[in-house]
C-alpha cells in the first residue's frame, strides 16, 4: 500500500494491543472488504517495547478508520466496548461469525470475542425492526 496517511474521519477508534497489533490488523483486513493497511510507525531505542517493534499502524475496515497501537500489557479489551457488524443476510452473519470467532470465544446473543480479546456483535440489519 502507498505511504499516504489513510486516517480521514473525525473520530477514530484506537485499539491497544500488547505486542501483536500488526498481526491483528492483518487478520481484520483479511475479513472485511474495502480494507487498507497504512504505514506503521516503530519504536526507537530506549522505548517500552523492543526497538523496531510496531508502535502504531493505521488501517481501514470496510472504509472505516482505525488505529492499532502496541502499548504493552498495561490495558486489555473488555466487553465495555464492542464493534457491531451489521449484516444483510444469514450468509453474511455466518461468514463474519466464523472468521471473527476463530480462535476466540463465542458468547451469547450474537456477541463474540476474537482471538485478540476484542468484542464484536454480529447482527442482522433488521434487528432494530425485530425488536
Amino acid at each position: 500500500m502507498e505511504n499516504k496517511k489513510i486516517i480521514t474521519q473525525k473520530i477514530t477508534p484506537c485499539l491497544w494491543f500488547n505486542d501483536n497489533a500488526e498481526e491483528a490488523v492483518v487478520f481484520y483486513a483479511s475479513i472485511f472488504k474495502n480494507s487498507k493497511i497504512g504505514k506503521a510507525t516503530h519504536y526507537g531505542k530506549n522505548a517500552p517495547l523492543p526497538e523496531g517493534t510496531v508502535l502504531t499502524i493505521p488501517f481501514q475496515l470496510d472504509g472505516e478508520d482505525f488505529l492499532a497501537l502496541n502499548g504493552g500489557p498495561v490495558f486489555t479489551f473488555s466487553e465495555a466496548i464492542s464493534f457491531i457488524v451489521n449484516c444483510e443476510d444469514q450468509q453474511e452473519i455466518d461468514t463474519f461469525w466464523a472468521k471473527l470467532s476463530e480462535g476466540g470465544q463465542i458468547q451469547q446473543c450474537g456477541w463474540l470475542k476474537d482471538k485478540f480479546g476484542l468484542s464484536w456483535q454480529i447482527a442482522p440489519v433488521v434487528l432494530g425492526e425485530m425488536m
